[in-house]
């Protein structure tokens, strides 16, 4: 899917900065007047009866048909287990950001009714986001029009595939955000450059950070933690200095090793059955007894741990029904009461913690003269993390974990859209291509060769982990293949690998079709070339040109990405 894009508003009034999570969402917005000066950057938090919080939960209650939301956000997961029969409602549906990912593995994704798409429910979540956003807008600013003078900047992870941005696109439109899918009053940014900008502002606790300075952004979020490696430029842009990393090790595998823990108390059938039968009680087990209670106050410092009962009948009556011999006789002589001791949380969280420290590793292997590592997202407010990040850097860079770690990327979209010229330089994610018509040569695939004697092969125009000014462009010069051809078409690839052979490889995929028509042909032959070029004139859009070098004549199309 290509869209059309229309010109930029010169009339946007408001910015706001959408972070849309694998577990948690929430937005942060501000004024902007005709001089460019700001308010200040608020961050909602009131999310209906669910106040003084940063974010609301992603999460969606349909009715018995799948067609109405009852509730969304924590009202989606706020009841209470009980032992008496109550109606019959679907379960919650939970983590449908997860189907975003191409690289993560089915076992995470949860499992969707028949009537129900991810595209569907991320379209009703943020339909039902919408509301808040356009009320909090309305009520600031009664004379604003939303849909021509709110720039919506919403973030990405930087693992996700490409494809992300045109899904999540169509998805806005139909959630009623904007009025055209071409409008460039959505932009997108990844979530680690999000939180690169937002950190630029903190690097002034550092007084000794000057220009050319690097910094280490750690997004640790729900789902995915990204990392990437930014350069402090003059006039306080920034660049990005090597090749985002990342991992899907975020706070909710934490989840599941605790999940796991319970299998072996009760038995893997007795959790499998209550995942199918009773979803809401394994939600209010997860969210109101584990996260609060468990995961969150847990701080890696055995003297301040105090041996947590999780007592089954009060947080999970439903569960001891399936549960069988032998797990059931021990429980029964337990009082149902299973006893979860430091080195058992511990283990909950190791798993994804040993990921992230490798991670880190990384990085700061790539470079070596780092000044600070800013810790940043809702998984970096666990205090148990921040430790182990601490005990095993703190001695090679300076740590920095703002107050609100999990506000970060609101805040750093919303700055990006209030001056996107911020970013100066990216580090590219993919390599990318052309198509070209060559002449077959002897050590190519003879079954590869058409009947012409050509054969169709990938052209590097730019390589992956390069780093590139927003308005550098990567061209080539390209000639027709017959005198008398009056248009060319330009079929552009890109690829995570660092180069390809042929443009039909799996890991190759196709970014878009660009026809140039009106090639001169007088007395022209073959010698009529068009240098062909792509800039990546923003995150979200690749730009191609092409001009004849033999009249000047320039075309131009933009693409995004598929």
């Amino acid at each position: 899917m290509e869209f059309a894009y229309e010109p930029v508003n010169e009339d946007i009034r408001v910015v706001v900065g959408v972070d849309f999570g694998t577990t948690y969402s929430g937005l942060a917005y501000a004024y902007v007047n005709e001089n460019k000066e700001r308010t200040e950057i608020a961050v909602n938090e009131d999310w209906g009866n669910f106040k003084s919080t940063n974010k609301t939960n992603t999460a969606l209650q349909y009715d018995e048909t799948y067609r109405a939301v009852l509730n969304w956000g924590a009202g989606a997961l706020s009841s209470e287990p009980t032992k008496r029969k109550r109606s019959e409602l679907p379960k919650p549906i939970e983590y449908f950001k997860f189907y975003l990912g191409d690289d993560i593995p089915e076992s995470k994704k949860p499992k969707l009714p028949q009537e129900i798409t991810f595209e569907k429910a991320i379209t009703d979540f943020l339909r039902e986001m919408g509301k808040t956003m356009k009320e909090k807008i309305e009520n600031s600013w009664p004379d604003i029009d939303f849909y021509k003078q709110v720039l919506l900047v919403f973030t990405v992870p930087a693992e996700f595939n490409e494809n992300v941005r045109i899904i999540m696109r169509k998805c806005i439109f139909d959630a009623d955000l904007i009025k055209s899918l071409g409008t460039l009053n959505l932009q997108f940014t990844t979530e680690p450059e999000a939180a690169s900008v937002y950190c630029i502002n903190k690097l002034k606790e550092f007084d000794n950070m000057k220009t050319g300075d690097t910094y280490l952004v750690v997004d640790c979020g729900g789902g995915t933690v990204d990392l990437t490696v930014r350069k402090l430029l003059e006039g306080g842009r920034i660049a990005e200095t090597t090749e985002r990393t990342g991992d899907f090790c975020g706070s909710t595998y934490v989840d599941d090793e605790f999940l796991k823990f319970l299998e072996v108390k009760v038995g893997k059938s007795a959790v499998k059955i209550l995942k199918e039968k009773h979803y809401d009680q394994v939600n209010y087990m997860v969210h109101k007894f584990f996260c609060p209670q468990v995961k969150i106050p847990f701080n890696g410092k055995e003297n301040d741990f105090k041996i947590i009962e999780f007592d089954i009948e009060k947080k999970c009556p439903a569960l001891i029904k399936y549960i069988n011999d032998p797990e059931r006789e021990q429980l029964e002589n337990d009082e149902w009461i299973i006893e979860i001791n430091f080195e058992m949380v511990k283990a909950f969280f190791d798993p994804a913690i040993n990921k992230i420290i490798r991670l880190i590793t990384y990085q700061l292997s790539k470079c070596p003269h780092c000044s600070v590592l800013f810790l940043v997202g809702g998984f970096g407010e666990s205090r148990y993390l921040q430790q182990i990040i601490k005990e095993e850097f703190g001695d090679k860079v300076k740590i920095s974990i703002p107050p609100n770690p999990a506000a970060a990327i609101l805040k750093g979209a919303c700055e990006y859209g209030i001056d996107m010229r911020i970013i100066a330089s990216r580090v590219l994610k993919w390599s990318y291509g052309v198509m070209v018509y060559n002449v077959w040569q002897g050590n190519d695939p003879l079954s590869r060769m058409e009947s012409n004697g050509r054969i169709k092969k990938f052209h590097l125009l730019a390589c992956k982990g390069t780093e590139v000014d927003v308005d550098k462009e990567f061209s080539d010069t390209m000639v027709p293949i017959h005198a008398e051809q009056t248009s060319v078409l330009f079929q552009f690839f890109y690829t995570p690998e660092y180069n390809a052979t042929y443009c039909d490889e799996p890991h190759v995929m196709k970014l878009g079709d660009f026809q140039v028509n009106g090639l001169p042909t007088a007395n022209s032959g073959l010698d009529r070339s068009v240098l062909i070029s792509l800039r990546f004139a923003s995150m979200e859009n690749t730009v191609a040109t092409a001009k004849s070098l033999h009249n000047g004549d320039v075309y131009h199309t933009t693409f995004s990405m598929k």
